[in-house]
């Protein structure tokens, strides 16, 4: 007898349990085409439609509202985000297919991404003792989710937190290859499946297969390392696939956290590929259709032919931020005592084509309202204003503020140790184009808003040639643009596709790059203190956690000696630093430490 979820709950400890099995959830009767004999008295199939629909990485966006500007969202794209959106599309597709016919899924990356999900987390935290409920577990109970899969931001804020957030959901977090670390067992349920009851013929049964990214190992292992390993895709797709097809599912859908490009920002760190998803379509067979997450991409419908049998998989990755609802309509027919999947067409509704469900309004205004009054509180004044806006291609001091945080709390926590003496060097990357603290009073909303992600701090020990090919491996951002050639900063950077957090400041040396040069030897005049920078001497490194555990593949990083790390975001640093100096004055963090030239010659 299957284990439901709550059984399995029960028997699972932190770091693993035994293999879930998913209990079956019965739908309401759905009526099957009625039987035509045609000529010559031949019975027609009897025939049966389901629709799947699908989001990912949600990210804790639950209203159409921008925290960091504390106003309504809005783009020049026109999208409108958020669950409550979501909600009223899923009502309009049930009300048309039948509420009986519908499976609701998400491929993950759910409580990570907005104050909203920080501030339960950490500021009024669920895990406390007669904590609240997350707010992202009461909107999707409340808009009746089937299972989620887990994305790699469900570990960032650690374990526990998931847990507990698992343990408030009314749907299963899946993930068949997030394993415990010494048994290999699924330490979270790997499958979902519900039968869909049909008049007059046997019942249509779904499996829902859900895979997380395997970068997890890398991006969280403070939290998870020793406790849960992350496998392929592949290899734990072809050992499920075949499990779900034998236990009866007519129809086989994945929820992968896992885009569909080949690639991974994480090189050869792991043996396993980071955008699987196309991937599991092509070596996997008996998979009818692939909700694919991680991406950030909007893919309507992609075809992927596998290459056992030669049938078609389709895939959909609705847009991010809860913009995008996907649906899957699969046609089924019955015959020789099988169900027989016909054909699956995937398409995207737009949240922005309509307005919130307003039982999830009420349901939620009061956290909401919460949240915009933490991120409003006051904490400092601002001499002037600071902004993101050339940051990419100038040094800026609102950069300089990040790193000087970091030096700052890193050379704090070394004080009194071996290392004490060393310099303390920092990294930081520009990851908004829009931030701005304005001038005047400065909020934790507008400090949020420059470090969006909650990224914690490590001190790694690196040596100045480390330090060279670490920069050198930074400056590939920039496209090689030669000498006297007109230079559009619209085109300059994100060679290749390298994102802008990809890109990293380092502080505290002076450097040029020089981006008429080809990639691998644009660093010209580094320096420390004014002297060429010494390939033997040492640094302290104050990093972010990402970039600490090999997030975006740059060299030595990864694998150079830790000295210090701790729990505390950088973006609760920076709030503590500002709130301390009352001040937030240039004059005591802004430096210009490098610049880009061509041949000796500033670009700006």
């Amino acid at each position: 007898m299957p284990l439901n979820r709550r059984k399995f709950l029960s028997r699972s400890a932190v770091t693993g349990a035994g293999v879930a099995l998913a209990g079956a959830a019965a739908a309401p009767a759905a009526e099957a085409a009625p039987v035509d004999k045609g000529h010559k008295g031949r019975r027609k199939p009897k025939r049966y439609a389901l629709t799947i629909l699908g989001t990912t990485d949600l990210h804790g966006h639950v209203f159409n509202w921008d925290y960091f500007k504390d106003a309504e969202y809005a783009d020049s794209a026109g999208n409108a985000q958020g669950l409550a959106r979501v909600s009223t599309l899923v009502n309009q597709v049930r009300e048309e297919k039948g509420r009986g016919n519908t499976l609701l899924l998400d491929a993950g990356d759910t409580i990570q991404g907005t104050p909203l999900t920080y501030y339960y987390a950490k500021v009024d935290p669920i895990t406390a003792k007669g904590g609240p409920v997350h707010p992202m577990a009461q909107a999707m109970n409340a808009i009746g989710y089937d299972a989620v899969a887990l994305g790699n931001h469900e570990f960032n804020y650690g374990i526990e937190t998931l847990r507990k957030f698992e343990e408030q959901c009314d749907f299963p977090l899946l993930g068949a290859n997030a394993v415990d670390a010494k048994t290999l067992r699924p330490a979270f349920p790997p499958y979902f499946m519900k039968t869909f009851r049909v008049k007059g013929a046997p019942p249509v049964k779904v499996a829902v297969l859900g895979l997380t990214n395997p970068g997890i190992a890398i991006w969280d292992k403070a939290y998870v390392q020793g406790k849960l390993a992350f496998p392929g895709l592949e290899e734990q797709a072809a050992k499920w696939v075949p499990k779900l097809r034998s236990m009866g599912a007519d129809v086989v859908v994945v929820s992968a956290h896992s885009g569909s490009s080949g690639t991974s920002s994480y090189g050869d760190q792991l043996p396993y590929v980071e955008n699987a998803a196309a991937n599991v379509a092509r070596l996997v067979p008996g998979i009818d259709a692939i909700l694919v997450g991680h991406a950030h991409q909007e893919i309507a419908e992609l075809k992927v032919v596998n290459e056992e049998t030669g049938k078609t998989v389709v895939l959909s990755e609705p847009l991010c931020y809860a913009e995008r609802l996907t649906l899957f309509d699969v046609e089924l027919f019955f015959e020789r005592g099988r169900w027989q999947v016909e054909s699956v067409r995937a398409s995207l509704r737009d949240s922005a084509t309509v307005e919130d469900d307003p039982a999830i309004t009420r349901l939620l205004t009061d956290e909401h309202e919460k949240v915009v009054a933490y991120v409003n509180q006051v904490v400092g004044t601002a001499t002037e204003t600071l902004t993101t806006v050339e940051a990419r291609y100038k040094d800026a001091p609102i950069i300089d503020l990040i790193t000087k945080v970091q030096e700052d709390v890193v050379r704090e926590a070394l004080a009194g140790t071996e290392f004490a003496s060393l310099p303390v060097l920092a990294q930081a990357s520009p990851f908004s184009r829009t931030s701005e603290i304005p001038a005047g009073e400065v909020t934790i909303r507008d400090l949020s808003s420059l470090y969006v992600y909650d990224n914690t701090l490590v001190a790694k020990l690196m040596t100045g040639a480390q330090l060279r090919a670490y920069l050198e491996y930074s400056a590939e951002y920039y496209v090689r643009t030669a000498a006297g050639a007109p230079v559009d900063v619209a085109k300059l950077t994100n060679a290749n596709g390298r994102p802008d957090y990809n890109y990293d400041y380092v502080s505290g040396l002076t450097y040029e790059i020089d981006v008429a040069q080809a990639p691998g030897s644009r660093i010209r005049n580094l320096a420390y203190g004014g002297v060429p920078l010494v390939d033997g001497a040492e640094f302290v490194l104050a990093v972010n956690n990402y970039r600490a555990n090999g997030g975006g593949a740059f060299p030595h990083v990864a694998s150079a000696r830790e000295l210090w790390s701790e729990s505390t975001e950088i973006r609760t640093r920076i709030a503590e630093w500002v709130t301390a100096k009352g001040v937030l004055d240039p004059a005591d963090f802004a430096s210009v430490d490098w610049r880009l030239t061509r041949e000796g010659v500033p670009v700006f």
